[in-house]
Order: C-alpha cells, then structure tokens, then sequence
C-alpha cells in the first residue's frame, strides 16, 4: 500500500496522490487476533481488535454476512503515522484488500474502495492508495466514484516530514462549518486549474493552481511554521507547497531541482525549531498490490 497526499492544496476531500513510500502487511486465517509490527508506529499501534488492519479485515467479514473468526497481521511499516501521508488508508486497505483475497476475492475493487473510504471517512487517501496515480475521488448516492490520472514525470514531489504527529480529528475540528462562496469558487477554479497544470505538465500554472481557502488557512494555527517552510520551498524553485492532506507534512511540486527544495525546507524547519526530514517520492502509478498465497 503506497502512502498518499490529499487536497494538493485546493482539492478537499476529492484530490489524491499516490507516492512511492510502502507499508506491506500478510495476513492469515487464525483463531483469534495476533498483529505484529515492524517499523513506523510499532510502538504506539495498537496489536489488538482496535488495529486498524484488524478492523478493515472485520468489515469486509460483516460485508459478506460471514462470522469473523480472528486474523492473523504482520505489518511492516514505512509509512509515518500521523503526519497527513495516509498511514491509516494503507491500515484499511491491508485489512480489507487481505481478508478480501484471504475468502477468494468475492468483492471487487468498487466495493473494496467503498469500504476503506467508509472506515476512513473520506475517500481521498483511500482511492489514491488503491488505484495509485493522481485520483479524483468523491461520494455519490452511497458509493465512492473515482478516477485515477496519469501524473507528469518531470514534476518531482519533495514531502517535508516533521517529527511531530498531528492528529487528523483535530485537524478537521478546526476547520468552520460553512464557508463564502467566494472561497467555494475560488478553489473550485484552482482544482480546474492544478487538474489542467498536470495533465499538461505546466508546472509555471502551479503556483496559483495549489492555492487555497478551504482548509489550510484555518490549519496554519496548528503549524505555525508552515508559512515559512513553504515560503523556502519556493524560493529554492518548488513551483507549489501545500500542506499533505491534514498535516503536519508539506509536499512541494518541483519542475527542477528537487534536492535543492528538499534541503531548503528541513533548513526552514530546523530553524523554526521542529526537527524533521525531507524526501524526495515519486509517484506510485500502481496502488494497492495483493497475492494470495
């Protein structure tokens, strides 16, 4: 399961990409619960029911009316948990994408997507994390419709990852109920805009393309170093940053010159005094990739 990237600034809740950072988890039938741990989150995730392997493996059992007997998790992790790169859309998809081949694969992929975005809350990360590349994802009459776009390959993505977690119920608290519908439109015309920008591979239509007035604004509070490390990011020559998904990690859109984008923001960081790393990712083009054994 690829780690993923939502909103890519104005798209809320629709936008998703896919990126080149892995977890793996094997599951097997077994009498009971048992989840290992290996990597990101082994010592803060749970190992019992509440895992949330475990919990999308039991929602794929209710699907089907079928008892839940137990499962059996290994979970390597490469994925920081709470950072805003779906740790816990790759956790859905393992548990539901395993026990799905684990009983013969009677679920297709529509509805496997429709229970991951029904654990998860949304359906960004998830249609990212399954269909891999630039997803446009969004519920209509109980069920999650998706498309998934190619991604230019000479826009590279740098993922600034801070130390500290965020939580996403937090992230989301903040945000106001309603808004102007001057920000509706602003960002309506922005999404149209970065979806043009990347179909073409025009990365000078980027800048004005990531902005947006839905989410982040009202996040900045949680963050208070994102202005910053956003303004280095550009300034080294990212044509866009934009927080990922609900935060605490930044993903920057480059034309050129990655690394030095790369350097520039853990600088920036490190001066607002929050340890963290940058990376450099490439697009997942895949998604979710599942054997049964």
């Amino acid at each position: 399961m690829p780690a993923t990237s939502a909103n890519l600034g104005p798209g809320f809740d629709a936008l998703g990409l896919a990126l080149a950072l892995y977890n793996e988890a094997t599951l097997e039938t077994h009498a009971g619960v048992a989840v290992s741990i290996e990597g990101e989150g082994a010592d803060h995730l749970e190992r019992d029911e509440g895992n949330v392997v475990v919990r999308g493996a039991r929602a794929v059992y209710e699907r089907l009316g079928r008892p839940f007997p137990g499962i059996k998790v290994a979970c390597v992790n490469r994925i920081p948990t709470a950072r805003g790169l779906g740790s816990s859309a790759a956790a859905w998809l393992a548990g539901i994408v395993g026990a799905n081949a684990l009983l013969g694969s009677p679920l297709d992929r529509d509805t496997l997507l429709g229970l991951a975005a029904s654990g998860e809350g949304h359906p960004d990360n998830v249609a990212a994390a399954l269909l891999g590349g630039l997803t446009v994802a969004c519920w209509s009459e109980g069920r999650v419709v998706a498309a998934s776009l190619p991604v230019p390959p000479e826009i590279r993505w740098v993922v600034l990852i801070p130390e500290a977690r965020n939580s996403t119920a937090e992230a989301r608290a903040i945000l106001p109920e309603t808004v102007s519908r001057a920000d509706a439109v602003f960002n309506l015309q922005r999404v149209g805009l970065l979806l043009a920008a990347l179909r073409d591979g025009n990365a000078a239509l980027l800048a004005v393309a990531m902005e947006d007035r839905l989410h982040q604004p009202y996040r900045r509070r949680l963050f208070p170093w994102m202005e910053r490390v956003a303004a280095a990011a550009r300034s080294a020559g990212a044509a866009g940053c934009v927080l990922s998904g609900a935060g605490p990690a930044l993903l920057a859109a480059v034309a050129g010159g990655a690394e030095r984008v790369a350097t520039a923001m853990e600088s920036a960081l490190r001066e607002s005094g929050v340890r963290g790393r940058a990376v450099v990712l490439e697009v997942d083009s895949v998604g979710t990739i599942w054997e049964a054994v």
